[in-house]
C-alpha cells in the first residue's frame, strides 16, 4: 500500500517531526519530551524541551540513558548511542491513519531502574499497534543513580538536587503525550499506562504521584515490586555507600557530582546495587524510588491500602516463579538461607517462623528461591490489589506457562519472559530459542490472549469479559497457561503468612 508521505510529517508543541515506515507502522522516533538533563541540569526534575525550526527528522531513536554495557536481559545494544541527554519518546501508529482518535498505550520498561532502554526491539510494540489498533508510546527515562538516588542532602546554595528524577521524567513524557499526542492520531482522553518489573513499579507508584492523577485512565503493571520504594533515610545511607565507593568526601558532593563522568557514577552504582546493598539489606533495591513527602508523598503500598491512590482500571498480576531468574543470573533477591535470615533478624524477626512454615522444605534452594520472588512481587502486589479493589475495578493474574526448554533450565514461568509474550515477540531472540524443545504452538496462542487482555483494558476499561474483578473475598485470579483458568485465592497459606509483614516499609 503507498504511504501518503504528509501523514509521516506531524506538528508537535515544539515543531514539525518527520517519522518513517517500518514493518508496516508509521513512527517517529527520538522525539525530545524534555530539555537535555545535563550539566546544571544533572540530577534535576525535567525541564520543558527546547524548540526547533524546520522539519526534525524522527527516523532513529534518541540515546539511551547511562548505564553498565555488562550483559543484561535489558541491557543497551552495543550500537545505539549512549549519552545524559536521553529524554526523548517514540510514537507509533498504523499504516493508515484512523477516522477517530485511537486508544493510546504508554510503556515504561524494566531494568531494575539500573539497565533498559526504549531502544530495544522487543519494546518497538509493532504487533501492538498493526494488530491492535491503537498508538503506541514508549520513552527513555533517567536510571540509576542518575535517576533514582537522593543527593539532596548534599545540595548547597549554589547548586540543588531533586529526587524521584526518573518519575518525575516518565510525568513529563505522560504530559507529553497530552499536549501532542492528538496531532498522532491519539486520544489523549484515552491512555494506558503499562510496565513490567521497574517499569510495573513505575506504573503503581505512579498510580500514587499527585502530579500524575490526570495523565493516564487506565493501568497495567506485570511483574511489579510494588514495595521497593524507601525513606529518605534509608536512601540517605546508599548515597553514603556510593560516594564511599567514588571516594569523595561529603564536603566535595555537589560538585563532584555535577561534573564527574556520568560512566564514573554508573560504575559506582553497579558496585552499590550488586555487591554492596543486596548483601547489607537483603530484599532492597538501592536505586528505587523514594518517599519524599511532596512529589512522592507517601510509600505506593500504603497509599493503595489507605484508598488515596489513582482510582483507574487496574490490571496487575506476578509469574510464577518470579525468583527463579534472580537466583541463576543475578544478585540483588534475597534468594538463599543465609540472606532471608539476615532480612527477617533486620525487619521482623516474629513474622520468620510463620511465613518460612508456609514454605514446606525450606530452607531448600527452591524454597528459598521461591520466598524471594513472593516477598519482593507477589505479596506487595496481593497488597496493591486488596487497597485498590476497594474503590475501582481491579484484576489479578498469575502467568504459569513455561515451555519446555524453561523448564529444562530450571526456570519455569520465571520473571521478564512474559514481556516478549506480551508484544508479540516470540519469533526472535530468546523467547525463539526458549521454543527450540517445542511450546511455539502455546505460546503464540497465549500471547493473542495475554496481549489481547491489555488491548481490551485500553479499548473498554478491562481485560475481557471472561476475568472476574478482584475482591477481598472471593480474590479471582486469573492464569495464563497452556488452558487459562479462574482461580479463587491462590496460594491462601502464603498470603496469610504474610500478612502483616512489612519489611523495609
Amino acid at each position: 500500500m503507498a504511504i501518503d508521505v504528509a501523514s509521516l510529517v506531524v506538528e508537535t508543541c515544539n515543531g514539525l517531526v518527520q517519522g518513517i515506515v517500518d514493518q508496516g507502522v508509521r513512527t517517529w522516533r527520538g522525539i525530545p519530551y524534555a530539555a537535555p538533563p545535563v550539566g546544571g541540569l544533572r540530577l534535576r526534575a525535567p525541564q520543558p524541551p527546547r524548540s526547533w525550526s524546520g522539519i526534525r527528522s524522527a527516523g532513529s531513536f534518541g540515546a539511551v540513558p547511562p548505564q553498565s554495557k555488562a550483559p543484561s536481559l535489558t541491557g543497551t545494544r552495543r550500537r545505539v548511542p549512549m549519552d545524559e541527554d536521553c529524554l526523548s519518546l517514540n510514537v507509533s501508529a498504523p499504516l493508515e491513519p484512523a477516522d477517530g482518535l485511537l486508544p493510546v498505550l504508554v510503556y515504561l520498561y524494566g531494568g531494575a531502574f539500573s539497565s533498559g532502554s526504549s531502544a530495544e526491539p522487543t519494546y518497538r510494540g509493532t504487533r501492538l499497534v498493526r494488530d491492535g489498533g491503537v498508538l503506541y508510546v514508549s520513552l527513555n527515562y533517567r536510571i540509576g543513580a542518575l535517576g533514582f538516588m537522593d543527593f539532596r542532602a548534599y545540595a548547597t546554595a549554589e547548586r540543588q538536587f531533586d529526587a524521584n528524577m526518573g518519575l518525575r521524567d516518565q510525568v513529563a513524557a505522560l504530559e507529553w503525550v497530552q499536549q501532542n499526542i492528538e496531532a498522532f492520531g491519539g486520544d489523549p482522553d484515552n491512555v494506558t499506562l503499562f510496565g513490567e518489573s521497574a517499569g510495573g513499579l513505575a506504573v503503581t507508584s505512579l498510580m500514587c504521584i499527585p502530579s500524575a492523577r490526570q495523565l493516564f485512565h487506565q493501568a497495567y503493571a506485570q511483574s511489579p515490586a510494588p514495595s521497593a520504594a524507601y525513606s529518605p533515610d534509608m536512601h540517605a545511607a546508599w548515597a553514603a555507600d556510593l560516594l564511599e565507593i567514588l571516594g569523595v568526601p561529603p564536603s566535595a558532593a555537589a560538585e563532584a557530582l555535577t561534573n564527574m563522568p556520568a560512566a564514573k557514577l554508573v560504575n559506582a552504582t553497579r558496585k552499590l546495587t550488586t555487591k554492596i546493598g543486596p548483601v547489607k539489606q537483603p530484599g532492597t533495591l538501592s536505586v528505587s524510588p523514594v518517599i519524599d513527602g511532596d512529589f512522592l508523598p507517601k510509600h505506593p503500598v500504603d497509599s493503595f491500602l489507605d484508598g488515596d491512590s489513582n482510582p483507574v482500571p487496574l490490571v496487575l498480576g506476578t509469574m510464577a516463579r518470579e525468583g527463579a531468574l534472580f537466583a541463576k543470573i543475578s544478585n540483588i533477591l534475597p534468594s538463599t538461607p543465609e540472606r532471608i535470615e539476615k532480612m527477617f533478624a533486620g525487619t521482623d524477626p516474629q513474622a520468620r517462623d510463620r511465613v518460612v512454615a508456609a514454605y514446606p522444605g525450606y530452607p531448600s534452594r527452591r524454597r528459598s528461591v521461591d520466598i524471594s520472588g513472593d516477598l519482593v512481587f507477589w505479596y506487595p502486589s496481593q497488597m496493591v490489589a486488596e487497597g485498590h479493589s476497594r474503590k475501582a475495578p481491579t484484576w489479578v493474574y498469575r502467568y504459569d506457562y513455561a515451555t519446555p526448554a524453561m523448564n529444562l533450565l530450571g526456570f519455569g514461568a520465571t520473571h521478564s519472559f512474559d514481556v516478549p509474550v506480551m508484544f508479540g515477540d516470540i519469533g526472535t531472540g530468546t523467547a525463539k530459542a526458549l521454543t527450540l524443545l517445542g511450546g511455539g504452538d502455546e505460546l503464540n496462542a497465549l500471547s493473542r490472549r495475554f496481549q489481547g487482555s491489555l488491548l481490551s483494558l485500553a479499548r473498554h476499561s478491562h481485560p475481557g469479559s471472561d476475568w472476574p474483578p478482584y475482591d477481598e473475598f472471593h480474590r479471582h485470579t486469573r492464569v495464563f497457561d497452556k488452558l487459562d483458568r479462574i482461580e479463587s485465592d491462590p496460594f491462601p497459606e502464603r498470603r496469610r503468612a504474610w500478612s502483616g509483614y512489612r519489611g523495609y516499609l
